[in-house]
């Protein structure tokens, strides 16, 4: 006996099993209830506490520049300041303070202002009290972008520095 059913009637069918195997399978996903307060062991970020995930949803990884400069802005040093005293709560993790630039001026150019970059947050966040051991940093300049465009709200997002917790 063969069925036959019209092609779209199976379409749908395929879908909705998809989509229970889908449901199933998040339901089954360990820390399902990233995001939720008070919820298990995980912090108000999402995170465990001294996570990865934590140091990046609640502290935050970057600090954002203004053209052709690497001095701290006032929300930058905020920034730095609860990256400090994340890391010195949890001392076990190094990181890695990448510069980068947005795409105007020399490839050169570039890597040096990533470096000065770099070398302020690192600066910042020893006087801060982080032990500079635990520390590295390296430039990219303007060769890894976060956005790609020939204006100013691009350019604005890859005048960072970010920290990479290790």
């Amino acid at each position: 006996m063969v069925i036959t059913a019209p092609i779209n009637t199976v379409l749908r069918m395929v879908a909705m099993l998809l989509f229970v195997v889908v449901v199933a399978a998040c339901s089954r996903t360990p820390n399902s209830n990233v995001g939720m307060t008070g919820v298990g062991n995980l912090g108000p970020g999402g995170g465990a506490p001294g996570s990865q995930q934590e140091f990046l949803v609640s502290v935050g990884d970057r600090v954002f520049f203004t053209t052709d400069s690497s001095s701290l802005t006032p929300e930058a040093s905020a920034t730095l300041d609860k990256q400090a005293a994340w890391l010195n709560q949890y001392q076990n993790y190094r990181i890695m303070i990448e510069g980068h630039a947005d795409e105007r001026g020399t490839r050169e150019y570039n890597i040096a202002l990533g470096a000065r970059r770099s070398s302020v947050v690192v600066n910042y966040l020893v006087s801060r009290g982080v032990d500079q051991a635990r520390i590295t940093s390296q430039s990219f300049g303007k060769e890894r972008p976060v956005a790609i465009c020939n204006d100013i709200s691009c350019w604005s997002q890859n005048r960072r520095a970010v920290t990479v917790v290790q």
